[in-house]
């Protein structure tokens, strides 16, 4: 269920390689994009206002050293959000901008931080309850045509604001934020979406943000690990591989993006994804996230 993009069978986030994380100066990108290459995992997840509107040119630093990186790696990259930082000082407050000046302002920037020719996905990144759905479409075309943007997508929408922008221009592609400790999407239509329309979805936050991995007195956490602790043993993995395969197992191939700046997470994650669970072990997990059996 691809719809014309190829996915590697996990995401590379990058958000936290940069100022928001491990802080990676250029060897340590060029290290980790190598790795992750090495891996079969070209797909590299980005978004203008990650660092503070600067880990795109920290990445791009590496293309800009390795030419030869260009034709390898597939950049998804988002825009839409603005907020004040040291690199936006003129912005006063948080708010959201899906105006086609403003895409396209944001492609052109992102194309030259990153030193590719084009961006594989772009997504908007938050629902803009300002968006002209008809003059995004309008836009989509033009960078397309352009050949700066091949496919297009959003980020957090729900399904009547996915359906509107749709209407006008194909997207292939809802970032979502869904994982065993967060099971909205699978109730509230937006995988049904998904699947109806033949579009695969990609997870953010597929751990749950990491809160199942500390010394939590959260109870779905406590819940869901002790569930794990058998299943483990059966399909020889750790928790975080368990809580990926579980995902992977939806119909629609969900993708999971990862928020790892370790290529080993990586490398874990990309053996998780060929896990397949029973459907009663499937369902098991499902009902200790939940806390009751399932109707």
């Amino acid at each position: 269920m691809e719809s014309g993009i190829k996915f590697s069978s996990v995401i590379a986030g990058c958000m936290r390689l940069g100022e928001w994380g491990a802080k990676y100066d250029t060897d340590g990108y060029e290290k980790f994009i190598d790795g992750c290459l090495d891996l079969g995992v070209d797909n590299f997840d980005h978004a203008d206002i990650y660092g503070g509107f600067s880990t795109e040119q920290e990445f791009g630093a590496v293309i800009k050293r390795r030419p030869d990186l260009k034709s390898k790696v597939k950049i998804t990259t988002k825009c839409s959000i603005k907020f004040p930082c040291d690199n936006r000082p003129n912005y006063k407050s948080k708010f959201y901008d899906s105006t086609p000046e403003d895409i396209i302002k944001s492609v052109d920037n992102s194309l030259s931080y990153l030193n590719v020719d084009s961006i594989e996905l772009l997504l908007l990144h938050r629902p803009d309850l300002l968006l002209d759905a008809r003059a995004v479409a309008d836009t989509f075309v033009e960078l397309n045509k352009q050949g700066k943007v091949k496919y297009f997508g959003v980020s957090n929408y729900t399904t009547d604001q996915f359906d509107l922008l749709n209407s006008f221009y194909p997207l292939i592609n809802n970032q979502l934020e869904v994982s065993l400790l967060h099971l909205d999407a699978f109730y509230n239509g937006t995988l049904n979406q998904c699947q109806k329309l033949d579009i695969t979805p990609t997870a953010w936050s597929p751990l749950g943000g990491g809160t199942i991995f500390k010394d939590t007195q959260d109870e779905k956490a406590l819940r869901i690990k002790e569930a794990a602790k058998d299943l483990m043993v059966t399909y020889n993995c750790n928790l975080s591989q368990l809580l990926l395969a579980w995902l992977a197992q939806h119909p629609t191939g969900i993708r999971p993006l990862l928020g790892t700046s370790k290529v080993s997470r990586v490398e874990e994650a990309v053996k998780a994804v060929n896990i397949k669970m029973t459907r009663a072990d499937w369902y098991l997990m499902l009902e200790a996230s939940r806390g009751h059996e399932i109707a």
